[in-house]
């Protein structure tokens, strides 16, 4: 609650309570990246307890989802390759996620480096924080694909990242850095060096570094921010596909970066296409409407004509200026008012089939109309996770393959008519069957577009 710690208070944390509910390097952690060193800092066995939510179990979930698909394809790195300063600087192919990974990897090398070398603290941990988060919410999630087809430049790619993590973390979070090194390199090469803490400080590669992929990488993930939440104001589920998403940027410049991430943002937010509006009035109709207080105050009997005069200007252009912060001069039978944006609200309606979000001058819209190839693909999509959540709770091995049974509905018959090859291979089904009868144990019942329909799984 803010107050002093202190054992005449009896307001005191018992600091072995917090090593063995969450471990030193934890405690570590938090006291590192809560604020700079000497300031004042709240503490608490919960505010530790989120370090380990937040950062460390985000960090440990993604080297296990990396040793899954590694030993599920049989991936292992060459011996003494991970010592090698060059080796990972560039990718071996043109897959611009990987590019973006390396080149964001360089940048917290140099960075968290540059920040150890002036004792800032926070410049050397923060940083790796966001860098984790980027890797599990981002990188990792959109190769999910290429993980399980076991492509070896995404395996690579993700394990160099997670080494190198592992020593910039090693003066920060000891054990757990030791604990993920030694089981991704020196468990696996006798060559390596035993400990995190006898192995070389990561090298940066200036040339593996790509500032205009960053910025056109950071713009995608804006839009897509801004895109799910127009998604969200329709109540579009996010696995039900859509057929466009269209963006007004700022300039000519990021409309090039965002072509060039499209395959990423098509992806991110489930739509077919992708294009750009010049101005805001093609997405949304805009008005401007004068606030009587503070412009009745201003200009007093002049507010009527003001106002007058504003409706008859073109509104998108009017709100385009007041959004930037610009005053707009307006002169009636030789009197000139200046309104400020202050004295106004711009008030936007979404056109016709279109839900928008906007943000910074950004504006992004989703088509919102759904035609019934739209809607089965929602529904095919909506039945694999279903099922997806099936074989989770019924223990099933990622590789184990099964027998999909499904109660008879229409509705499903016509599904897997049109993507009963996409069901099948994203659940590892080899065999389909049709019942009126009784389903497996593993089985779920859910309401589908409004019919309920039911289907389980077996091993097969």
């Amino acid at each position: 609650d803010g107050s002093k710690m202190s054992k005449s208070k009896g307001n005191v944390v018992n600091p072995w309570t917090v090593f063995k509910e969450h471990g030193a390097d934890a405690t570590r952690w938090y006291m590192y990246t809560a604020g700079p060193p000497g300031n004042s800092r709240r503490f608490s066995n919960a505010l530790v307890g989120e370090v380990v939510r937040r950062f460390l179990n985000t960090l440990w979930n993604t080297y296990s989802f990396f040793v899954t698909y590694a030993n599920l394809s049989e991936w292992r790195m060459a011996s003494g390759e991970e010592e090698s300063a060059t080796r990972y600087s560039q990718p071996a192919n043109n897959n611009l996620l990987d590019q973006w990974l390396n080149s964001e990897l360089n940048r917290l090398v140099r960075d968290v480096t540059a920040a150890y070398e002036e004792y800032d603290v926070l410049g050397a941990t923060r940083p790796v924080a966001d860098f984790v988060d980027s890797l599990s919410n981002w990188y990792v999630r959109l190769n999910r694909r290429r993980f399980w087809d076991g492509d070896p430049a995404a395996l690579s790619t993700l394990h160099h990242a997670l080494v190198t993590v592992s020593k910039l973390l090693a003066p920060a979070t000891p054990f757990v850095a030791d604990e993920l090194y030694q089981n991704l390199v020196s468990g696996v090469d006798a060559s390596a060096p035993d400990s995190v803490h006898l192995a070389q400080w990561p090298t940066v590669d200036e040339s593996a570094i790509d500032e205009q992929l960053s910025a056109d990488m950071a713009l995608a993930q804006k839009v897509t921010t801004l895109g799910r939440a127009a998604r969200e104001s329709a109540n579009l589920k996010v696995r039900q596909p859509l057929q466009q998403v269209v963006v007004r940027t700022r300039s000519a410049e990021e409309k090039v970066g965002l072509e060039r991430m499209a395959d990423t943002l098509l992806v991110e937010l489930n739509v077919k296409e992708l294009a750009f509006a010049d101005g805001a009035g093609e997405l949304v109709d805009v008005q401007v409407h004068p606030l009587p207080k503070q412009l009745g105050q201003k200009f007093g009997r002049g507010f009527p004509v003001v106002r007058q005069a504003l409706a008859g200007m073109d509104q998108s252009e009017l709100a385009a200026r007041f959004s930037a912060g610009e005053a707009v001069t307006v002169e009636v039978d030789g009197t000139t008012y200046e309104v400020a944006p202050e004295d106004v609200e711009v008030r936007s309606n979404p056109r016709a089939g279109f839900s928008v979000a906007e943000d910074g001058g950004y504006l992004v819209a989703v088509t919102t109309e759904l035609t019934p190839e739209l809607v089965l693909e929602g529904q095919a999509r909506e039945v694999v996770r279903r099922v997806q959540q099936l074989r989770k709770d019924a223990g099933l091995d990622i590789s184990d393959r099964i027998r999909l049974h499904l109660a008879e509905s229409p509705l499903l018959r016509a599904m897997l008519a049109e993507h009963g090859g996409y069901v099948t291979d994203e659940v590892l089904a080899v065999e389909t069957v049709w019942t009126e009868g009784k389903l497996p144990a593993d089985r779920v019942e859910f309401d589908l577009d409004g019919e309920m329909v039911a289907l389980g799984v077996t091993k097969r």
